[in-house]
C-alpha cells in the first residue's frame, strides 16, 4: 500500500514539475519578445521618396528603350503622361531583390533616377503614334474612363484612350546594356496595373529580360 502511494506521489510531482517548466518557458519567451521587438521595415516613402516635383527633361536614352517596347501595334490609342512617375511596392521594404552587382547597380540607379519627376517630350519613335497628356488632360481622361464617357462633349477627343500610361525613368547598370523600367497603366479611378521589369540591349535593340526573382514581386493590380 505504501509503495503504491509513493509511486503515485512521485508521478504527480513529476507532472506538476513539467507543467511549471512549460509555464515558465512561455513567460520568459513572451517577456523576451516584448523586450526585443521586431525591427520595423523602413518606409520607402520616407527614406527614399519618389516622384518629387521636377522640371528637367527626361534622359535621351530613355526614349530608345520605351520606343522599342511599343513597336508592336496595339488595339487602343497609346497615351502617356507627360511627367515621369513610378512606384516601388513595399514587400519587406522593397519589391526589388537584387542579387548580382549589375542588379544592385540598376536598383540604386532606378531609385536615384526617379526621386524627381522628369518631363517627357515628343521624342518616342512608335509606329502607331501616341499622345502625351498634360496633368489636366489625364485628369479628364480618368474621369471619362471612370464614368464610361458619360459627358460626351468633354470625352469626345479621348474616346480611343483606354489607359493612361505613366513611364518611370530607367535605372541603368554600369555598361548601359541593362536597365530597370516601369509602366503604370491607369484605366480610371481605382482601376489599373503596374510593374517594374528589367530590359537588356542586344545589338541595337532593347527587349524585356527573362523573369527572375529580381523583379518577380514588382507587378501589381488595383
Amino acid at each position: 500500500m505504501n509503495i503504491q502511494i509513493t509511486w503515485r506521489l512521485w508521478l504527480r510531482l513529476a507532472l506538476i514539475l513539467i507543467a511549471v517548466l512549460l509555464i515558465w518557458t512561455r513567460l520568459v519567451s513572451h517577456r523576451h519578445a516584448a523586450l526585443s521587438p521586431l525591427k520595423p521595415v523602413a518606409d520607402l516613402a520616407a527614406t527614399s521618396p519618389l516622384n518629387q516635383p521636377g522640371s528637367e527633361p527626361a534622359p535621351a536614352d530613355a526614349y530608345e528603350i520605351y520606343s522599342e517596347l511599343y513597336q508592336a501595334p496595339m488595339q487602343e490609342q497609346l497615351a502617356f503622361a507627360d511627367d515621369s512617375e513610378t512606384d516601388i511596392p513595399q514587400v519587406n521594404g522593397s519589391c526589388l531583390r537584387p542579387s548580382t552587382p549589375q542588379e544592385h547597380d540598376m536598383a540604386d540607379a532606378f531609385v536615384a533616377a526617379n526621386q524627381q519627376t522628369h518631363r517627357w517630350e515628343q521624342k518616342f519613335s512608335i509606329p502607331q503614334g501616341y499622345r502625351l497628356l498634360s496633368f489636366n488632360e489625364r485628369t479628364q481622361v480618368k474621369t471619362c474612363l471612370s464614368t464610361h464617357g458619360r459627358d460626351a462633349a468633354a470625352c469626345s477627343s479621348y474616346k480611343e484612350i483606354k489607359h493612361v500610361r505613366y513611364l518611370g525613368n530607367p535605372g541603368f547598370d554600369r555598361t548601359h546594356t541593362q536597365a530597370l523600367v516601369s509602366v503604370i497603366k491607369s484605366c480610371g479611378g481605382s482601376c489599373g496595373s503596374g510593374g517594374i521589369f528589367a530590359v537588356e540591349k542586344t545589338g541595337n535593340t532593347w527587349k524585356r529580360s527573362a523573369a527572375t526573382d529580381f523583379t518577380r514581386d514588382c507587378s501589381w493590380m488595383y
